[in-house]
């Protein structure tokens, strides 16, 4: 593991670089310019940029999003979602056809088309989970929600378990499965760290780069493809440690490891 100042250093030994957006492109409010600064110099070196997500949501919603940030339009068009990969499945009714959605209103988009497959919870062939409903954050609740039912699969739009929106910690889709998990509910996940998603754009004979700076899922997805990766430390772990001292103790604790670290991701 290296501690890298600059990505201008080493950015020549990879052809694609993967790059997570929320934690390292952006923190739910604002772009962050650095992280700007290093797409742009890339682009600019003939580099393929990815930006692999794991929202909940189609990935033109997750564009038009980046769009209100006033993302530059030139790097809008490689981007895939978790949600996006779940919804191939959807389409394809491959854990059914009726679904109860667990999750926030503003998800709906995710099923698009296919509002007359929703039902009760009682009626469903599997749950499509995208997050905590909206108005319930008490993890308890969720515990007694299920209350012995879990007979069906889950699905889980996002291994997410936190995100950080500015400075306010928020749980994800995966807090969720991991709590229907540990019911001893069956739980089917898309995303990072998850190598079907990575299937969906890795081409061969390309020299990778994975960004991120979750380590359970871009870290972790790293380490199951067995890609470089850079962590970039100012993201959703960023009160499990104090120094680079510590960084070591956190890698242990996650069972993952990384080539590079960033605080933030600086060209």
């Amino acid at each position: 593991m290296k501690k890298l100042d600059h990505l201008s250093k080493i950015y020549d030994t990879y052809d694609t670089f993967i790059i997570d957006l929320w934690g390292v492109m952006h923190n739910g409010i604002q772009l962050n310019s650095g992280a700007i600064e290093v797409i742009e110099n890339l682009s600019r070196n003939n580099k393929k940029i990815i930006f692999l997500s794991n929202a909940p949501r189609p990935s033109k919603n997750v564009i038009d999003f980046l769009r209100k940030l006033n993302m530059s339009e030139k790097y809008l068009k490689n981007i895939l979602t978790s949600g996006e990969a779940a919804l191939k499945s959807l389409k394809n009714k491959k854990y059914g056809e009726k679904f109860f959605h667990l999750g926030p209103e503003r998800d709906s988009s995710l099923f698009l088309g296919l509002e007359k497959n929703k039902v009760q919870l009682a009626d469903c062939d599997f749950i499509l989970c995208t997050g905590l409903f909206d108005g319930h954050d008490d993890l308890d609740y969720y515990k007694n929600f299920f209350n012995g039912n879990t007979s069906q699969k889950l699905i889980c739009t996002n291994p997410d378990l936190i995100v950080h929106r500015g400075n306010h910690e928020e749980y994800c889709a995966g807090k969720i499965a991991e709590i229907y998990s540990l019911l001893g509910g069956e739980v089917i996940y898309f995303g990072k760290p998850y190598r079907e998603v990575y299937e969906l754009i890795l081409e061969k004979g390309e020299r990778n780069l994975i960004i991120g700076d979750n380590l359970n899922t871009d870290i972790k997805g790293a380490n199951n493809l067995k890609i470089d990766s850079l962590f970039i430390t100012s993201g959703v772990h960023k009160s499990e440690f104090n120094n680079e001292e510590d960084l070591h103790v956190l890698l242990k604790k996650y069972k993952v490891s990384t080539k590079f670290f960033q605080k933030e991701l600086y060209w």
